[in-house]
C-alpha cells in the first residue's frame, strides 16, 4: 500500500531540486556491515516527496553547522566574507607593526634607566661600632645583620661596610693582614657569606672598602719579600740606606701622611721600606705587574663570592716617582732637616703620577667582567682627596671609564657655615663635573667630626635635608640619621691609644639603638669606644615614637626623594645664596610641579623670592619642614621666613620651570636628563 502510494507522487526529490545533505551520512563501510541484506530489501530506494517547484525556486542556500567543505568553500568565496576576512587580516597586521614601531620608539627615547647606585641613598656603616651581637663589646658582622630592618626603615638600598679585613687594627684596620679573610673581631666568612645573602634577601646591595695601596706588615707577601723569597722579593718598594749609631739616613726627604719619614729600615732585609702612612704599613710596588695582578685576584674574589661593588681608597699613592728625588718644600727658607709634617712639602713625586689612572681603569675592567648579567652592575667608587681638577679625573673619560664616582667630601672640608659657604661646596662639584657624570654628596664619615659636634645640633635637619634633596647619590655615615655627636674619648684604652697614635675615634662611637645600658650596642659589661652619655634621648627606638624627630624627618626626606621625579633625577638650578640662605629648585621637563629648598644655614632670615623669580606663584605649599608642624601649610613667596638651621620644601605648579629663564641659565645642571609626558606617563630623551 506504502509501495503503490510511493509510486503514484508526481516526482522525485532528487529530479525537483531537493537538496541532499550528505553532513550526517553514516560510514559506508559501516552501512555494509551493520545492515541486514534481507531487510535492506524491504527498504525503498528513494523517498519521493510532493513538492511545489514554484516553492523551490525561492530557496535560498545559507550556512548550516557541520556543512562539508565543498559547501563551506561556496560562501568564503563570496566577496562578503573575503573581505571582510582581508581587512581584518590586514587591521592585524597593521596593528603589530604599530606595536613593534610604538616599542623601538619608546626604547629609543626613554632615558637610561637609573643604577641602583643612582636611585638609593647609600649608608655607610664602621663594622666596630653599629652593633654587637657576641657581647665582647666590639661591633660584628652578625650585629650588622640584625639591624638591616634599620636600613630599610630608612628607605635605604644600598649598604657600604669600611674596612673589615683581617688585620692588626693599626690605623683602625687599614692595613689589611689577609685580604682574602675577615678579622676574627668581625667574625667568619661564612658569618660574611650569611650576611651578604641576608641583605639580597631584603632587596639591598653592599659595596666595602678595598685599600690596595699598602698592607699590614704582618702579611704574608711582607714576610717573603724582607726575606728576598722568590717572586715576593719586589712586591714592596726597597731601597738602600745607612743606619749609623741607630740612626738611619733616608734615600731622600719624602714624608708620610702621619708625619715624620716615610722610609723604615727593616732588620732582616737590611734595607728601607716605603710607605706613605704608618711604618708597619708598607707600600706595594704597583710598578710589579705581579703585585697587579694580586689586587685584580682580590678584586674577582670578593665579587664572586656576590659583593656588589668597591670603594677604593688611597688611589692617588699607587705610584712614586723612580728617580726618588727630593720632593719641594712648601717654605724654601725652612732647614731641610726639621722637615718632618706632611704639609711642609709639595708631593710632586708620590702622588697622581703618571700610569696611576691606567692602574684604575684594569680595575674597572676586571669589575666590567662582573657586570654582565642584568641587575648585577658593580659599582666602582674611590676617594676624593685632592684637588677639584685631579679629583675629577677619577670619573674617566667619555670613552673609557674609571670610578662611578669620587666621593665627594666638599661639604665635610668646609671652613666654616653660611649659606654662601653651602652654595660654594655645591657649585665647585657640579661645575667641574664632566658632563655626563653623577654627582654625590657627603656630611659625615668615619674620618671626620659629626655634624652635631662640627657644625652644631641645630644645623643636624637642615643639612640632611640639604644631602637628600640635592642631585645625585647621597652619602650617609651610620647615626647620623638621628643626629649623634662625637664621644668623649677619656676612657678609651692605653693600648688603643699606644696602636693608634695619630688616629682619632670621637666620631666612630657605638650607635645608640634605644636607652637601655649601652644603647643597645652590646649586652656586655662594656662597649671598646664610651657610648654618648646623650643616648637616653638620642637613640633609635625613642625617636621612632616622636613625630618630629631627626629620624622620622629623614625618612620623610628619602621617601620624597625615592618618590618624586623632580627630586630623583631632574634639573637643579640656583636661585638665591646670602650668608644665611642656600636656595635652589628641583624640576623636570614636561612636569609643572617644581619642588624649592630654602635652607638656612645662618641666623634667621626673611627673603623675596617673588623678586628673584618673577614667575613663582603668589603662594607655595610647605611639603616638608624641620619643624614638622608646619608640613602642609601656605606660605607668601614674597615673604619667606626661615629661623637659623630651618629648613623648607616648597610645592607648587608653573608653566615655566627657573631651568627655562635665560637669567638662570649659567646656575642649572641635569646629570641624566629626562622629560616627562603626561600624556603617556611616561619619560623620554629628547624634549
Amino acid at each position: 500500500m506504502v509501495e503503490e502510494e510511493a509510486k503514484s507522487l508526481p516526482m522525485e526529490l532528487s529530479e525537483k531540486g531537493g537538496v541532499e545533505n550528505n553532513g550526517f551520512v553514516q560510514n559506508e563501510a559501516f552501512d555494509v556491515k551493520e545492515t541486514n541484506t534481507s531487510s535492506r530489501e524491504e527498504m525503498p530506494k528513494t523517498c519521493i516527496v510532493d513538492v511545489d517547484p514554484a516553492a523551490t525556486e525561492g530557496l535560498v542556500l545559507k550556512p548550516y553547522a557541520g556543512m562539508p567543505k565543498e559547501v563551506l568553500l561556496k560562501f568564503s568565496s563570496q566577496a562578503r566574507y573575503r573581505v571582510t576576512r582581508e581587512i581584518l587580516f590586514w587591521l592585524i597586521i597593521a596593528a603589530a607593526l604599530i606595536l613593534v614601531c610604538a616599542t623601538i620608539a619608546i626604547i629609543a627615547l626613554s632615558p637610561r634607566c637609573l643604577d641602583w647606585w643612582q636611585a638609593s641613598p647609600i649608608y655607610q656603616i664602621y663594622p666596630r661600632s653599629f652593633k654587637d651581637s657576641n657581647m665582647d663589646g666590639n661591633g660584628d658582622l652578625k650585629g650588622i645583620q640584625e639591624k638591616l630592618d634599620h636600613i630599610t626603615y630608612l628607605n635605604i638600598r644600598t649598604i657600604w661596610i669600611t674596612s673589615f679585613y683581617k688585620s692588626p687594627l693599626k690605623d683602625l684596620g687599614y692595613g689589611a693582614e689577609d685580604f682574602y679573610d675577615i678579622d676574627p673581631m668581625f667574625g667568619s666568612m661564612s658569618d660574611f657569606d650569611n650576611l651578604l645573602a641576608a641583605i639580597h634577601d631584603r632587596g639591598l646591595k653592599v659595596i666595602m672598602d678595598l685599600i690596595p695601596n699598602h698592607t699590614s706588615d704582618k702579611h704574608r707577601w711582607f714576610q717573603l719579600s724582607r726575606n728576598r723569597t722568590g717572586k715576593y722579593t719586589d712586591y714592596y718598594i726597597w731601597q738602600d740606606c745607612t743606619q749609623a749609631a741607630g740612626l738611619v739616613t733616608p734615600p731622600n726627604n719624602w714624608v708620610s701622611v702621619f708625619g715624620n719619614s716615610s722610609w723604615q729600615f727593616d732588620d732582616v732585609r737590611k734595607q728601607c721600606y716605603f710607605h706613605q702612612f704608618g711604618k708597619d704599613q708598607p707600600d706595594l710596588n704597583f710598578r710589579n705587574l705581579a703585585v697587579q695582578q694580586e689586587i685584580h685576584d682580590i678584586i674577582k674574589f670578593w665579587l664572586g663570592k656576590g659583593i656588589d661593588g668597591f670603594s677604593f681608597s688611597a688611589l692617588k699613592f699607587l705610584l712614586e716617582a723612580t728617580h726618588l728625588r727630593d720632593e719641594p718644600q712648601v717654605n724654601k727658607s725652612q732647614n731641610p732637616e726639621s722637615i718632618a709634617a706632611y704639609s711642609q712639602l709639595y708631593h710632586d713625586y708620590t702622588t697622581t703620577q703618571v700610569g696611576m689612572h691606567d692602574i684604575i681603569r684594569s680595575f674597572r675592567q676586571t669589575m666590567n667582567q662582573f657586570s654582565s648579567e642584568p641587575g648585577r652592575y658593580r659599582f666602582m667608587g674611590s676617594d676624593g682627596y685632592e684637588d677639584i681638577e685631579a679629583t675629577m679625573m677619577y670619573y674617566g673619560t667619555t670613552f673609557i671609564q674609571e670610578a662611578d664616582f669620587p666621593f665627594n667630601f666638599n661639604l665635610i672640608n668646609m671652613k666654616n657655615l653660611s649659606g654662601n659657604s653651602i652654595f660654594e661646596a655645591v657649585n665647585l662639584w657640579m661645575k667641574n663635573m664632566p658632563a655626563g657624570k653623577w654627582p654625590n654628596w657627603a656630611v659625615g664619615s668615619p674620618n671626620a667630626a659629626r655634624i652635631s659636634s662640627r657644625i652644631g645640633k641645630e644645623y643636624v635637619n637642615v643639612m640632611n635635608m640639604l644631602l637628600l634633596t640635592l642631585p645625585g647619590t647621597p652619602v650617609t655615615y651610620y647615626g647620623e640619621e638621628i643626629g649623634m655627636e662625637n664621644t668623649v674619648s677619656e676612657n678609651v684604652s692605653e693600648e688603643h691609644i699606644n696602636s693608634n697614635p695619630v688616629v682619632t675615634t670621637p666620631e666612630k662611637s657605638p650607635m645608640q639603638w634605644d636607652g637601655e645600658v649601652n644603647a643597645g650596642f652590646t649586652e656586655g659589661n662594656s662597649s671598646w669606644l664610651p657610648v654618648n652619655s646623650d643616648y637616653r634621648s638620642v637613640n633609635v627606638e625613642i625617636q621612632m615614637t616622636w613625630s618630629n624627630s631627626t629620624l622620622n624627618l629623614y625618612r620623610e626626606l628619602t621617601l620624597l626623594r625615592n618618590s618624586e621625579l623632580p627630586i630623583h633625577r631632574g634639573w637643579m638650578c640656583y636661585v638665591w645664596n646670602d650668608s644665611n640662605v642656600f636656595v635652589y629648585v628641583r624640576e623636570l621637563d614636561g612636569l609643572d610641579r617644581v619642588f624649592m629648598m630654602v635652607l638656612n644655614f645662618g641666623q634667621e632670615s626673611t627673603i623675596d623670592l617673588k623678586a628673584i623669580v618673577p614667575s613663582l606663584p603668589s603662594e607655595a605649599i610647605i611639603r616638608l619642614s624641620t619643624n614638622f608642624s608646619n608640613a602642609g601649610k601656605a606660605v607668601n613667596t614674597k615673604l619667606i621666613k626661615t629661623e637659623m638651621g630651618e629648613g623648607l620644601v616648597l610645592e607648587y605648579k608653573t608653566a615655566k620651570p627657573v631651568h627655562t629663564m635665560e637669567a638662570f641659565q649659567g646656575n642649572c645642571f641635569v646629570a641624566e636628563k629626562a622629560c616627562y609626558s603626561s600624556a603617556f606617563n611616561l619619560l623620554y630623551v629628547n624634549c
